[in-house]
This record gives C-alpha cells, sequence and structure tokens, in this order.
C-alpha cells in the first residue's frame, strides 16, 4: 500500500488533468446511457464497463510510463472489462489478445518487474533497451504476424480486419518487451495506439476514443522516461 501511494503521489499536474477528462467523458456517456440511450450504440450496462475500463486504463498507463511494478493491478481489471466490450462489437482479434495474451501476461509481468526493482525507487522497475538487430528482428516479426493475422480474421468475419490485426501483432510483441524492461515497448505502443485510435474513429466511440488518445499522448512520455530510467540509473541494463 506504501509504493501504491507514492505511485500517485508522484503523478504529474498533466496527468491529474487528462484523468480527469477521460473520467467527465465516460461518466457522461455512463449517466446518457441509463437515462436517454447511448448516442454511439452501446446499451446501458455495457457504459458502467466502459467507465471501469477508462479509469483503470487510464491508471495503468500513467503508471507504466514511470516503469511503475502498480500499473499491473489496474492493468488486469482494464483488460478484464475491455474484453467484454470487444467481445460485444466482435472485434475478434484484439479481443483475443486481451483474454488470451494479456491477462495472463499481467501477472507474469507483475512477478517479473518486482524481481528487478529499482534499489533506491521500490516502487519502479529497472528499464533495460534493445540492439539495433533485435529490433529489426521485432519488426519482421509484427508484420509477418500482422499477415497472418490478417487472413484469419477476413475468414472469421472481423471487422476493419488490417487494424485489428496490427494491434494483435504489435500488441503481442509490445506486451513481451515490456515484461522484459525493455525500453522499446514505447515504439511499438506509440504506433498500436495510432492504429487503436484510427480504429475508434471509424467505428465511434468518445470513452475509447479518447482513452486511445490519451494512451498516444502516454506512450510518447513513457518513451522519454524509460530511456532516461535507462540511462541515469539502470546503465547495468541487466
Amino acid at each position: 500500500m506504501d509504493n501504491l501511494k507514492k505511485s500517485f503521489q508522484e503523478l504529474k499536474w498533466y496527468e491529474y488533468i487528462m484523468g480527469a477528462i477521460m473520467i467527465i467523458i465516460a461518466a457522461n456517456a455512463m449517466i446518457e446511457g441509463f437515462t436517454m440511450g447511448s448516442s454511439d450504440g452501446n446499451p446501458a450496462w455495457l457504459t458502467v464497463i466502459n467507465f471501469v475500463s477508462a479509469v483503470c486504463g487510464v491508471i495503468c498507463i500513467f503508471f507504466t510510463a514511470k516503469a511503475n511494478i502498480s500499473n499491473f493491478l489496474f492493468a488486469t481489471v482494464n483488460t478484464i472489462v475491455y474484453a467484454i466490450y470487444l467481445v460485444y462489437w466482435h472485434i475478434w482479434g484484439t479481443a483475443a489478445l486481451e483474454i488470451v495474451f494479456y491477462i495472463p501476461m499481467n501477472f507474469i509481468s507483475w512477478y517479473y518487474w518486482a524481481k528487478h526493482r529499482d534499489q533506491e525507487i521500490t516502487q519502479k522497475t529497472k528499464a533495460k533497451r534493445l540492439e539495433m538487430w533485435q529490433n529489426a528482428i521485432c519488426a519482421a516479426l509484427v508484420i509477418g504476424g500482422a499477415c497472418v493475422y490478417h487472413m484469419i480474421l477476413v475468414k472469421i468475419g472481423g471487422e476493419v480486419a488490417w487494424f485489428d490485426a496490427f494491434t494483435l501483432s504489435i500488441g503481442i510483441i509490445a506486451t513481451i518487451l515490456e515484461l522484459l524492461r525493455y525500453r522499446e515497448q514505447y515504439v511499438w505502443w506509440i504506433i498500436t495506439d495510432i492504429v487503436s485510435v484510427g480504429m475508434y474513429i471509424a467505428h465511434f466511440d468518445a470513452v475509447y476514443l479518447t482513452k486511445r488518445s490519451i494512451y498516444l499522448i502516454m506512450a510518447g512520455i513513457g518513451l522519454i522516461n524509460w530511456a532516461k530510467l535507462n540511462k541515469t540509473r539502470n546503465m547495468e541494463n541487466e
């Protein structure tokens, strides 16, 4: 609990502003869903799911951008409720990513990060970096994976198949890099967040469009934070 308290105290003013915006938009959508009917086509019960996902999701990415181990508590809740949303709208590729991959990886990563805590700032994990050849392998795996997933999604009738395929492929690589504490995870998170923003523009949903836009901003901040942490505190790159 002490580390969780420190985690919230470490948040910047702009993160509190983005969090407040997210809460207001999600709360408004939830109230609208129960009173007048949701304008984006979501049933009333799903607006509650969206609210929980929105709040837990932004807290998770605020903490992850700081290499903060507390992020996995909120990540797990967000993953579960977001998967419900995706299944409802038949976004199968991303739903599979959430259920089959993200849920178990949250717990594995939680354990692994905790084993490699920063000696002085105990709520943080240590940051590592990839070599150029390792980055090239990651890029090849993303492209190859997206092509395979696209063929599968087209056959099962997935919506916006290329968006979904790249979200799935990039998400897997980025999550593995996150587990292993590599700062380059954020290069891929930036890309997948751009893809996701495009997906929610095409299939408009105010809550998730706002959420993914915040994710995109924080991915950029996270890349800077992790690079700085790797260079100034964790130069041993263990």
